[in-house]
Order: C-alpha cells, then structure tokens, then sequence
C-alpha cells in the first residue's frame, strides 16, 4: 500500500516550539514509522511556509529582507527536526523554482476552466505607510467571539476565518495606526462552484474522520462558501503569471496548501524518478493523510480539496485519472503551556531548539504522545513532564528494558540463554505481547497515537508484573534452567515491545534493537542535503530507509545470539527541574 504523509507547512518566521511537534509533527511521524515497520510504501513531505506576511512581518522588525528571515528560520527547522527525529522523506521549502512553476500552474488551470475570477474589493490602507495592509498586518477585536488580538484572516481564539474589514476596531500591527478603506482588484477562487461536490466528499469519509474535524468542515460548507481572494497586494511570494500584475502575488493560504504536490514532484526528481510521484498521486489504491492543528482545518478539509478538484488531471493526460484527494484529516487540538496558548508572536513556549539541549529526544517525544491532544485541548506542564518521564518512560519501560538485558549479559556469557520448554505461563505472556502487533496497529491505522502508545505501555507492565511473579533474579543458582527459560521470555517480549515503541521512541529502540544483538536498522538514516535549481540553491532534511530492515512482527530472537554490553536507555530526572523550567519563564512555583 502507499500512503502518503502531507504535514502542515510550519511558517518560517520563528523557532519550532512543542506546540507545533503535538499539532501536527510527531503523529505524523509516528504515522510514518508505523508503516514503513508495516512495508508500506510512505511519502512523508513538508516543508518551511516561506511567503507571506507572518514572514515580512517579522523580517520587517528585525530589518531584514524576507528570504534572510526564512533562510535562517529554514535551516534551523531542518536541524531541530532532524534531531527531534521527524522522518521527513523530504523537508523543503516554498521559494523554490518548483514550488513555483507548479503554483502558477494550478493559478492558470483554475482561470482557464473559470474557477478564478475578477473582483474588485474594499481593503485596509496604510496612510502612514502608503500601501495596502495583508491581513496579517491587521489586528482588531473579533465579530464572531470578541477577542480582542485576532488577526484579519483568522481568529485564534474561535478558530473561525475573517476578513479583516470585518475586524472591529481595527489597527495596523506596524504602527497601531487606523487604516483606512480603499478600492482594489483581485482574483478569486469560487468555493461556492465546489458545494455539492464537497459535500459529497465529506460523506464519503465520515466513518474514518474525527469527529470534531467533520463536524467543522460540513458546518463549514452548509454555512455557504464565499469566493476568497487568491492574490494579495504585496511584494513577496509567488508572482502572479499575468502581465500587469506584477505588484500582486499569489496568496500565500493559497499556494502553500499546494506544497504537498510540489513537495512531492521535487522528490521524485531528485531521486531520479520524475515520475514516481504520481504512484501517490493518481493511484485511487493509495492513501493521503494530511496531519495538521485544528487551527488549519478550512484549508485543509475544504480549500485544497477545492483546489484539487479544479485543475483535476493536472500533469496527467489519461481521462480516467485524476488527482486523489486527502483520504484522512487527522487534526489535532491544541497543546497549550502551563496553562496558556504557545504562541511565537507572543514568545510563549517551549522551544524545540532549547528543550533539546538539555532532554533526550525520546524524553520529549514520549511525554507529547501521552499527552497529545488529539480529541481535546491538552497542556505540557514541567510537573507533568518530570512525571511521566521518571514514572512511566524510565520505570515502567527503561528499568524493564534494562535489567532484564543486564541480567542475561553478567549471568549468560552476553548471550541470550537457552530457555527450554516453556511453560502455559511463558506462552502467554509471549502471546499477549505479540497481540500487541494486532492492537497497537489497529489504533495507529486510525490515528489514535495515544491509545496505541498506552496499550504497548500496559504490554510492557504485564511484563513486569510477570518477572515479578517469578523470582528468577532469586533462583539463579538455585534454578538454574528456571531462571534462563524466564529471562528468555523477557527478553522475547522486550524484543517485541521495542518494535511496538519504536514508531514513539525511535532513538532508544535503535540502541535496544542492537544491544540485543539485531543485525541492520529499524530505521534509515535522516540526513540535511544541499539541492540546486536553475538560479537557486536549497536544503533540504531527507530520510534515506534504504538500510532499514525494521518489520512490524513479533520477536525471532535466537537462544545463544551475542548481546552487547547494556548501557540504561533513558535518564531519570531530578525534581528540581520543574522549579529551575519554570524560573525561566518567570513563573513560581508549582501548586
């Protein structure tokens, strides 16, 4: 089966925070890794959002051009990622040639079958500055819920999207000046031309979706689509293909959503195949996924589906196929912090780069699997962190892991001992554990990472449970045969249970698959490479998996196989670090 990973394309304008790793980063990842370890062919693309006004808004107070800005921003997502070990098959960006070519012609195929026309609008003006103000540089108070920061796209708090002249009281977010309103013209998408097909295709998923997503999006459609703007009055981003528009650009919500295929076209040329992208794209046998925060449903349920449906058979002549549309839309809630909503404008959270100096990788991926909000909102708290981590990752699982590889190593020569028969006792442990494959699988095909990854944890406390009912630490030398049939099963379902953890914990599987003395890799390897266009030269984070052996199927772990010297997988925390996580922040202590 092929499936295809599109991730949320995350703006170029600030570090990557926690937020952004539960929304949409690490389940798609985890979504990934699952299927690899299934042989499923996966073709996971994101890239950095490099255009508009989230990024000349910022380049704008730091004084640089936008392409500084996002090149910088750019290649620090390419580093945290690769350490925060989201398995991008390709991470790129929106300023390539590509990214461009493809976004024009999506543009014309839309106005050449009259999906796009001409309208003329009123729009914020900046007198101060003398030009017209994006969206983005709007702030006002929202008609819909009254919070008073939303933007004039969208409102944060209630999710809903908005036109800035809708925005009461409004003020630019350069100088707090009050626009004014003037006359423009722009073309628009017809959204209301795709009403009844996109209901129908919201229909169609209903069993699969999540029902908070499907909810939004059919209300979405019932309440009546309205023509959107696709080109904007600014300066950087994608140049309109037109002559005499050469002061617009396209929008960046427009062509943004577009870089899952373009993602995808970059990728198939540079591994040579140019065509190998449309064995996703045009396949009806494979599957899309599209991993987003719920703050990007519309765009992503709605809008692209809409787009896609319009320019249709793009790049493929063959009457009978067309482009496939996202099967599933697994969005997730929000992650707030310590109580608050993350937020880069505003400077509010855990930073990826930060956090990564002083946690593991797979400190951090565990505690936001357990606590992704998948269904609800959830909160990283520090209290909850240390918890889980010393509680939960290194008790339940890293002591397990630990002393049962320690204990075969000192007693057994480094070898995994010979168990004998094995009693009804061993047997089910063994099968409970490899019923894991079937269990935790079934959640993972359905998007459900955090019960997936608590019902391999409650795999891995029968575990314990068993080893304490037999005393096979106490019968060494009484027992011997005993205690080496009881090890072995340990080390049999600690074997299977690195396999069931691994699409969570890929770093520490990886050391526990060799210390057990595996051949190969349950993954490839994640590298930053350097690619060159015509008049630009990229980065890009790649996943290279043609190392990896890794298989989602039980343990075949051989009496006698050599082990190397354990070393513990995880760290135990000191309390003391909700206090000094907190400090930083300038927060007290916590109640």
């Amino acid at each position: 089966m092929r499936i295809h990973v599109s991730v949320a394309w995350p703006y170029a304008n600030g570090d990557l925070h926690v937020g952004h790793l539960a929304g949409a980063y690490l389940p798609a990842d985890i979504f990934a890794r699952y299927h690899r370890l299934k042989g499923n062919q996966v073709l996971m693309v994101s890239g950095s959002d490099s255009h508009g006004t989230p990024i000349t808004i910022e380049a704008d107070m730091k004084h640089q051009s936008p392409r500084e800005l996002f090149e910088h921003f750019h290649q620090r997502f390419l580093e945290t990622q690769q350490a925060i070990g989201i398995s991008y098959d390709l991470f790129t960006h929106t300023d390539t040639e590509n990214h461009y070519r493809i976004a024009q012609d999506f543009f014309l195929r839309l106005r050449e079958r009259e999906y796009l026309y001409l309208e003329k609008q009123q729009q914020l003006y900046s007198e101060s500055e003398g030009r017209f103000l994006p969206d983005r540089y709007v702030e006002g108070t929202c008609p819909i819920c009254g919070y008073g920061e939303a933007r004039g796209d969208q409102c944060d708090n209630c999710g809903n999207l908005l036109d800035a002249l809708d925005l009461i009281d409004p003020r630019s977010k350069i100088d707090g000046s009050i626009p004014v309103v003037r006359e423009t013209e722009h073309f628009f998408l017809d959204l209301p031309a795709f009403t009844d097909r996109l209901l129908n295709y919201l229909d169609q998923h209903v069993d699969h979706w999540r029902p908070n997503v499907y909810k939004f999006a059919r209300n979405y459609v019932e309440g009546g689509l309205l023509g959107r703007p696709v080109t904007r009055d600014i300066k950087w981003g994608v140049p309109v293909p037109l002559p005499k528009w050469d002061d617009k650009r396209l929008y960046v919500w427009f062509e943004a959503v577009m870089g899952y295929l373009t993602a995808s076209i970059e990728w198939a040329k540079n591994i040579g195949e140019p065509e190998a992208w449309k064995a996703w794209w045009y396949d009806p046998a494979a599957k899309i996924y599209n991993f987003i925060g719920k703050d990007n449903i519309p765009f992503h349920t709605l809008i692209w589906q809409a787009e896609l449906m319009g320019v249709d058979r793009l790049y493929e002549q063959d009457e009978n196929l067309h482009l496939n549309l996202p099967y599933d839309v697994p969005a997730n809630e929000f992650m707030t912090f310590e109580g608050a909503q993350f937020s880069k404008s505003r400077k509010w959270a855990v930073w990826l780069p930060d956090i990564l100096e002083r946690y593991d990788a797979d400190a951090i991926r565990y505690y936001v699997a357990a606590a992704m909000p998948e269904t609800r909102d959830s909160d990283f708290s520090w209290a909850d962190f240390l918890s889980r981590n010393n509680d939960e990752l290194v008790a339940t699982w890293g002591n397990l892991a630990n002393r049962v590889t320690s204990f075969a190593y000192k007693h057994w020569d480094g070898r995994v001992p010979e168990p004998g028969d094995l009693t009804a006792q061993d047997q089910e442990l063994i099968e409970q554990v490899e019923g894991g494959f079937e269990t935790v699988g079934a959640h993972l095909e359905a998007v459900h990472m955090r019960a997936a990854l608590q019902e391999a944890m409650r795999l891995a406390r029968e575990v314990n449970g068993y080893l304490d009912r037999a005393p096979w630490f106490k019968v060494i030398e009484e027992d011997r045969p005993a205690a080496a049939r009881t090890v072995y099963t340990a080390l049999r379902a600690v074997d299977s249970l690195k396999i069931l953890l691994a699409p969570f914990l890929p770093f520490s599987s990886e050391k526990l698959h060799t210390a057990l003395g595996n051949d190969g890799r349950l993954f490839g390897e994640q590298r930053i490479e350097t690619y060159e266009e015509e008049t630009r030269t990229h980065s890009a984070l790649i996943y290279d998996g043609a190392n990896a052996i890794g298989r989602w199927a039980p343990s075949e772990l051989p009496a006698g196989q050599a082990l190397a010297k354990p070393k513990p997988l995880y760290k135990k925390l000191d309390d003391d670090i909700v206090e000094l996580e907190r400090a930083r922040l300038g927060l007290g202590v916590a109640s």
